[in-house]
């Protein structure tokens, strides 16, 4: 894959993959009633939603960002535990490997996306250490 399709494929599926996550997380803020009904059947208390409403926006932002990378990698494992823990918590609460299936393919498109981040630093990096300037080569405008 060239660097420029690999950099505009990185970050059309970040800012899609961030924007489900904030959607996800403003709803567990704001306590919305599906969020509700799903940690009643799954045995948690209430409060976990906006424990993770937060968690999700702030890791949104960190995905989104492009200068400290440490806080990029730990907002992918934070994506991962938390779709690890979804999935795992549907099977233990009996709800079968069916339910569990939208977390692990999320699980899956961030994985891929990581992938895709890797790629893209080792494709920026050499552009970088050479001076020459390339599409793409630190987050686009319209990212945080």
């Amino acid at each position: 894959m060239k660097p420029r399709t690999t950099a505009r494929l990185y970050w059309t599926l970040t800012v899609l993959f961030c924007l489900m996550m904030l959607a996800d997380g403003v709803a567990g803020l704001l306590l919305e009633k599906n969020g509700q009904e799903a940690m009643r059947q799954l045995g948690y208390p209430l409060y976990i939603m906006t424990i993770t409403g937060v968690a999700k926006i702030l890791g949104a932002l960190a995905l989104l960002q492009s200068k400290y990378r440490t806080l990029k990698e730990w907002a992918f494992a934070g994506f991962a535990i938390d779709f690890i823990g979804a999935a795992a918590s549907v099977l233990f609460a009996g709800m079968g490997l069916v339910g569990s299936i939208p977390a692990l393919v999320m699980l899956a498109v961030l994985f891929g996306l990581y992938f895709l981040w890797k790629r893209y630093l080792a494709t920026a990096r050499p552009a970088r250490e050479t001076g020459e300037t390339m599409l793409f080569d630190s987050a686009p405008s319209f990212v945080i």
